[in-house]
């Protein structure tokens, strides 16, 4: 233990000596029988509890907390997630100073324990004007690898991945959107365990591993988003990959008709993935057994039913800072499989908060053209009259976000480097003169960008994310998908 813990937010002076925490934890476990053990930058409380016999909970069993006031700990923290339920093992992530560090993981011993905890202590005021964040935490099997040669085949990916690291299970690849007979330059290897994807991302993470003379680039991929069983019952919406960029419309909405005529509502393509809607269920599932693995203008397609979007949180964030808006409000199984992890591939979308408001699950502006006949009358307005979900730049949205502060526009300063390869790597600060001199002078992502246009937005993002944190409201799948990593 240390000898003191101090909080100093907001300039307080409340102090928690090392001896007042150690007698705490040390009657919160004489009290439950837990045991208490602290290793690798996090303190664990029981798993298993006393008396506990056969394996862990099931995977769904967890729940992130985030928020938590630093000088908290264990003794304050458990007797609350005990209401949801009996609680396999508290995790709480420490700092070297002896304060944590803001976030926890607790499992329980069932689902529906772990479900009642994100419902009554999500948004939860744990201390006067402390609220903290609760969802449901799922350990990530799946690394994404980046700078991949195209040319390589899925079986000499895994070949290599299994020589290299231990536990891998597959390794999923996708072909280029232009070219079928070559990869998308990154795959995704499943391992057998999050400890074992663990581990590989730690010997792979430096930058300096190698794959085939190629310095490759390794992150988390995005958890596949769980959808329950009821709901998935009533999807009625084909996602359908692997499409060819020429492929139209008309010729999948035909091609989907032929197994049932009349049975397809509609189509909605983007780029070389589409949203076949039907009708009613029943059809969609036979012709999604029909038509996976068939020929589309050349290419095999992949069908599976589409996930829908949780409408409680429609804005979704990638570990990188990357956008993903939603399509026709629905998700598929893995949106970094959409576009390289590194870059900017899809329009962004970020909430701005208005004078104090936020709303973080606006409806999503359909982006689409319509004709434009003559004699249409227009009529000239201020893009800061409109909505913050008419923008799908997060540039538009800080300076949008700025205006209805009544802050002057952000400050864009751009860097350089040279990566090893040879390229020009980019990365811009930005500057916020309305709080410049307040907690932070300035923000800069950690993630270079080959483009001018994407060192922007990703310098964009990253801004408002943290602004989003200095003001203190909690954006939980966001805080979810940083904290996890």
């Amino acid at each position: 233990m240390n000898e003191e813990n101090i909080d100093g937010t907001n300039g307080c002076s409340k102090v928690r000596t090392g001896t007042q925490n150690e007698a705490a934890l040390l009657a919160l476990m004489e009290k439950t029988g837990y045991n208490m053990v602290q290793e690798n930058g996090q303190r664990k409380f029981g798993g298993p509890p006393p008396g506990w016999e056969g394996p862990p909970p099931p995977r769904g069993c967890e729940v992130f907390v985030g928020k938590i006031p630093r000088d908290m700990y264990e003794d304050e923290l458990v007797p609350v997630f005990e209401r949801a339920g009996k609680i396999y093992e508290f995790r709480l992530m420490m700092e070297f100073s002896g304060e944590n560090r803001g976030y926890a993981f607790v499992m329980y011993t069932t689902k529906e324990e772990a479900q009642l905890a994100i419902r009554i202590l999500n948004n939860y005021e744990i201390r006067p004007g402390k609220f903290i964040g609760v969802c449901v935490s799922l350990d990530n099997c799946r690394l994404f690898i980046g700078a991949i040669p195209k040319e390589k085949k899925k079986e000499e990916i895994l070949d290599e991945m299994k020589k290299v690291t231990e536990g891998v299970v597959d390794v999923i690849v996708y072909p280029s959107a232009t070219d079928k007979t070559k990869n998308r330059g990154f795959a995704f290897v499943e391992y057998e365990s999050h400890r074992a994807a663990a581990m590989a991302r730690r010997k792979l993470i430096p930058g300096t591993f190698q794959l085939w003379g190629h310095t490759i680039q390794v992150d988390w991929a995005d958890p596949e988003k769980e959808v329950d069983e009821e709901t998935m019952q009533r999807v009625k919406v084909l996602y359908v990959r692997n499409l060819m960029i020429s492929t139209t419309e008309e010729t999948i909405k035909a091609e989907f008709n032929k197994f049932k005529p009349g049975t397809v509502e509609r189509v909605k393509k983007l780029r070389d993935y589409a949203f076949v809607h039907f009708f009613n269920r029943e059809d969609a599932v036979s012709a999604m057994s029909v038509m996976n693995g068939k020929c589309i203008d050349g290419a095999s397609i992949e069908v599976t039913l589409a996930k829908p979007v949780n409408k409680e949180n429609t804005w979704r964030q990638h570990v990188n800072g990357q956008i993903s808006p939603n399509s026709e409000s629905l998700i598929v199984f893995a949106n970094k499989e959409e576009s390289h992890s590194k870059t900017l591939g899809k329009p962004p979308a970020l909430p701005a908060r208005l004078n104090g408001q936020h709303s973080p699950s606006p409806p999503e502006i359909e982006r689409c053209t319509y004709p434009f006949f003559p004699g249409t009358k227009l009529t000239p307005i201020s893009m800061y009259s409109l909505k913050s979900n008419h923008f799908n730049s997060a540039v538009m949205h800080l300076d949008y976000y700025c205006n209805k502060n009544n802050w002057a526009p952000p400050e864009y300063y751009l860097y350089s480097t040279t990566s090893q390869d040879g390229k020009v790597l980019l990365v811009y600060k930005i500057v916020i003169p309305a709080i410049a001199n307040g907690s932070q002078s300035y923000f800069m992502p950690d993630k270079l960008c080959t483009t001018l246009e994407d060192a922007k937005e990703l310098a964009a993002q990253f801004t408002l994310l943290h602004l989003d944190r200095e003001h203190s409201l909690f954006n939980l799948d966001l805080c979810r998908r940083i904290w996890r990593k």
